[in-house]
């Protein structure tokens, strides 16, 4: 089995890090502190270097890059700017699930625009107040009213939210229907009537990515805002999303690289009890295991990112790879921290925006307890 990169996945590798050595990591602390002025413009660059669809064709506007080479360019940009780094990597999964179910007529209206940077962002209205990890539990509701769809309910915590171009929304079209076979997708624009943009959240971490609320009030969309099959929207978000996994995963490994980097170097130069900290037991342990940890998440998610490409069976090592990602960045954060000591408490060093940034990786795109859920009931039904 041949780990290494192909050349074209070297140079996207390489072009993501340059990017965010030279244009993010320069804003990343003003960003978590809330001054965005440079965030859309990166976003804009970002799509112009062909990052917003690296896994989608080129006749619609993509790169054809492939899976492995989204997956370690997530990480390259996370290990500057998560907040950076997620609205790239929902862009992309928006565009996928655009491309694996829309007709002709959407793949052209809508990838185009978030590849090219038109559209600075595309976003998924998935989760409810009162359906978070259980999405079939949805209650928002599209009613057919002649070549129309009448929407109404809410949305919550949707990754740029405030300024996409389109959302790709979940509504129960038949309530009459067993529990998640009643569900459609549709493809909503901003600025539509009823659609409103609500709250933006104050969040613990990844300031400068924008979640929000959304409500729609008799928002009127035309009929071909259908995506895929009438009522068969809850399967397309079990299938089409789990490659968000991987995304959320390659997120998550660049965190805590990030994080182990600066302790590494911080452990070469900090001086205690007559010696560098490095020198201590304690201390190299702690750069042994979290490397080990951070290099098995790698590991994971090339196998995952490997079979997607290949359009093989990948739901059970996304879902491991995600787990282990996010869980283990979140320890070398912590571990982390704990080499800079106080100085890793402070907002002098990028320690704690790290470890803030981290903590949501075992949260969206399935929690932790959900990836345990989805891999064993893979691993049983494979033995039954």
């Amino acid at each position: 089995m041949n780990l290494d990169l192909t050349e074209e996945q070297k140079l996207i590798q390489d072009t993501a890090r340059d990017f965010a050595t030279t244009e993010l990591e320069p804003v990343a602390a003003d960003l978590d502190r809330g001054n965005d002025g440079s965030f859309y413009d990166n976003l804009k660059k970002l799509a112009e270097l062909g990052f917003m669809g690296l896994n989608i064709k080129d006749e619609y506007g993509g790169t054809e890059a492939g899976v492995v080479a989204f997956s370690v360019a997530m990480t390259e940009i996370a290990r500057v700017c998560a907040a950076t780094a997620v609205t790239v990597s929902v862009n992309n999964m928006v565009n996928e699930v655009i491309q694996a179910l829309g007709s002709e007529e959407q793949k052209h209206r809508y990838i185009q625009k978030i590849c090219s940077g038109e559209y600075l962002a595309g976003a998924f209205a998935l989760t409810e107040p009162g359906a978070g990890s259980d999405p079939a539990a949805m209650t928002t509701t599209a009613v057919k009213d002649g070549n129309e769809w009448v929407l109404n309910g809410s949305k919550i915590f949707i990754t740029s939210g405030s300024f996409a171009g389109v959302f790709v929304v979940w509504a129960v079209t038949d309530p009459a229907a067993r529990k998640g076979k009643g569900i459609s997708l549709f493809l909503v624009e901003a600025g539509t009537k009823g659609l409103i943009i609500g709250k933006k959240e104050d969040k613990m971490g990844q300031h400068g990515s924008p979640t929000n609320e959304l409500l729609f009030q008799d928002c009127r969309i035309p009929a071909d805002a259908l995506m895929g099959k009438l009522n068969d929207g809850f399967r397309a978000a079990v299938t089409e999303l789990a490659g968000g996994r991987i995304g959320i995963g390659s997120l998550a490994l660049g965190i805590g690289l990030a994080a182990m980097d600066k302790a590494t170097g911080y452990s070469l130069e900090r001086s205690q009890f007559g010696q560098k900290i490095s020198a201590f037991q304690a201390t190299q342990w702690k750069i042994a295991d979290m490397y080990t940890a951070l290099e098995a998440s790698r590991l994971l998610l090339m196998s995952a990112a490997y079979k997607k490409e290949q359009g093989r069976s990948f739901a059970k090592e996304a879902s491991m790879a995600k787990l282990f990602a996010s869980e283990a960045a979140n320890k070398a954060c912590y571990e982390a921290m704990q080499i800079f000591g106080g100085y890793g408490y402070t907002k002098d060093f990028p320690i704690e925006r790290f470890t803030r940034d981290a903590r949501i990786t075992t949260i969206y795109e399935g929690t932790s307890e959900i990836q345990r859920l989805i891999i064993a009931r893979e691993i049983l039904h494979e033995f039954s």
